[in-house]
């Protein structure tokens, strides 16, 4: 769930802007900026600029975010200061990371050194019982409930069922069409949400997930908006849609609880919160958090799907090989008579480095925002209590003294190479490690072995937007042409 903090910091930057004509206070900012803490550890803070009066050097981050290569804002920083270096961003005092070992010390700390750090319009839309928000043995529990039932076979085998059936609904749709291409970005949000709620609440298509879909994407809107609840905002619009959803969850949760078998075998998430003997979890929490971990739903499985068919497009050897590698299991199974089960799917060995090359080089999580609840010293490093740091974990996944040619697409670099390093770390780590990474690989390998085995295509010019989120411009467009030999 770390992938909500992925530059919702945006809605920050118009209340930057609105002050950055105050320069009559500079000199007064100037001689007080380092008085928050003690001045006897002043000298172990990592060297770098805070930049303009209160708008600090976020105009400049900004302006990189934009860019095609969104890292140049900590490249030339690194190599003036250092890998860790300290900044002001987003009307914040930060240290920024961009040391592997450093990244993933604050990543697996637990709550008494960092805690989540989160602009105001996504804590109020989240609500302070969301996973995202909370510390402690609760969020230890909740994370640890759902982390375990999304890697049993039993939930693998069931979203492996219906990302078949969704994917082959949708591709049976696809003609050879010279009149218009396949939005990959917008299919794959439309199969990857449905498969998501499935495996969350059990709700099958139809009315109730149109109109969970239909409030949700208004819901994800406000998460990037001006903290202004006011009617006519985004925010206010963004909190009516999620009381909406609360509407529908509260309804699904007593249905739920109403039909429950002590001692039956969870169906989907929402059977294992009510499951939970503890005490602790209400009903707007269970609300809350199934309304939250939708979001994959819409943005990182998608986006693992579609930059995955954009760097193939891009490269003919690696496409190659991935397609005979499809190809070649998919007329085994035919020859068997077998469907593909989910483990077929993940023991695919070029199929498993294509995605994790997608994910070194995609960077769907761009970087992480954490805050100090007290004076921290990392490998001789200063986080002074209070402020935040951002570990940015685009840096380090293109960074050439880990990985030769960085910005070049090379699945085999992962041959013999250990995912499990401080250098790779695209779903988060610690405490707060995506739940669903294994989820994610699963439904990206049925997605990307269904489209590469049924169809041929040429995929049109488009290109990536970095900020506020991870995105494909056009939305991929491709033009597709079945497959027709055997």
């Amino acid at each position: 769930m770390d992938i909500l903090c992925s530059w919702t910091l945006i809605s920050s930057l118009v209340i930057a802007i609105s002050i950055s004509l105050s320069y009559i206070i500079f000199h007064l900012y100037r001689n007080t900026k380092l008085k928050n803490f003690p001045k006897k550890l002043t000298w172990t803070l990592p060297l770098g600029t805070l930049g303009w009066p209160l708008l600090g050097e976020t105009m400049e981050f900004i302006s990189c975010a934009y860019s095609d290569h969104p890292e140049s804002f900590m490249d030339r920083r690194r190599r003036k200061y250092g890998n860790v270096f300290k900044s002001h961003i987003f009307g914040k005092q930060t240290i920024i990371s961009t040391d592997a070992e450093v990244n993933r010390f604050i990543l697996q700390s637990d709550a008494k050194l960092f805690v989540p750090c989160y602009p105001k319009s996504l804590t109020e839309l989240m609500g302070k019982s969301s996973i995202l928000l909370i510390n402690g043995s609760l969020q230890r529990r909740i994370h640890g409930l759902i982390a375990s039932f999304f890697k049993s076979s039993h939930l693998k085998a069931q979203v492996t069922r219906d990302m078949q059936c969704y994917v082959q609904q949708a591709m049976d749709t696809w003609v050879d069409n010279i009149h218009s291409p396949i939005l990959i970005q917008n299919q794959a949000k439309h199969i990857a949400f449905q498969v998501l709620v499935k495996a969350l609440i059990s709700l099958d298509p139809g009315k109730e997930m149109h109109f969970l879909k239909k409030q949700f994407q208004e819901f994800v809107s406000g998460l990037m908006s001006l903290p202004v609840n006011l009617p006519g905002t985004q925010l206010y619009r963004s909190l009516q849609a999620k009381k909406e959803m609360v509407k529908l969850m509260k309804k699904i949760i007593v249905t739920k609880r109403n039909k429950m078998i002590q001692g039956a075998d969870p169906n989907d998430v929402l059977d294992v919160l009510l499951s939970d003997q503890s005490g602790q979890l209400t009903d707007d929490l269970m609300s809350d958090n199934m309304i939250d971990m939708m979001i994959p739903g819409e943005d990182s499985v998608p986006l693992l799907i579609t930059l995955a068919i954009k760097y193939l497009s891009d490269s003919p050897l690696a496409l190659q090989k991935f397609t005979e590698e499809n190809v070649k299991v998919n007329k085994l199974k035919a020859r068997l008579g077998e469907p593909m089960y989910w483990n077929d799917y993940l023991s695919l060995p070029f199929t498993q480095m294509v995605i994790t090359e997608t994910l070194r080089m995609g960077n769907i999580i761009t970087g992480l925002m954490r805050k100090a609840m007290k004076d921290v010293e990392i490998k001789g490093y200063l986080v002074p209590k209070g402020w935040c740091v951002l570990t940015y974990i685009r840096s380090v996944h293109l960074d050439d003294t880990l990985y030769d040619t960085p910005y070049q697409f090379n699945p085999w670099r992962w041959q013999n190479k250990d995912t499990n390093s401080s250098s790779f770390t695209p779903f988060g780590g610690g405490q707060r490690l995506c739940p669903g990474l294994d989820l994610a690989r699963l439904e990206a390998s049925i997605f990307l072995h269904h489209f590469v085995t049924k169809f041929r295509w040429e995929a049109e010019d488009d290109s990536i937007v970095h900020f506020p989120t991870v995105r494909m411009k056009k939305g991929m467009p491709v033009w597709v042409k079945r497959r027709r030999d055997p």
